[in-house]
């Protein structure tokens, strides 16, 4: 397994925090890893996507703050920088995307153009 030093992402400790819950919840597939990436649509022409998923060919692997993370090469470019947080208050509830690279967001927090 290859693992990049410098990952183009940054975890907040609160969502290092919840995504090592999720990763000890039953039932968890062990053998998906945490993916982030974008993808085409939203309100402001992409989509930031966190989720677990099984590793390509496409994909590049990282160790964020203890965490084996993968990203699709491609993707890299969109994600330089980013800082994904979880805020799990009453108001607001969810990850989020703090990205310096994006031209415009959107309210949502999960839209973004470049």
């Amino acid at each position: 397994m290859e693992t990049i030093a410098m990952a183009p992402v940054k975890f907040t400790a609160s969502a290092v925090s919840e995504i090592k819950r999720l990763m000890n919840e039953p039932g968890f597939d062990s053998a998906k890893i945490l993916r982030v990436g974008v993808k085409g649509g939203g309100c402001s022409g992409m989509t930031y996507v966190l989720d677990f998923d099984h590793k390509t060919d496409k994909d590049e692997q990282y160790e964020i703050e203890g965490v084996p993370v993968i990203i699709e090469k491609a993707h890299g470019i969109y994600l330089m920088g980013m800082e994904v947080n979880w805020e799990g208050g009453l108001n607001s509830r969810g990850f989020t995307f703090n990205n310096p690279n994006a031209s415009s967001t959107c309210g949502c927090g999960t839209s973004f153009a470049v």
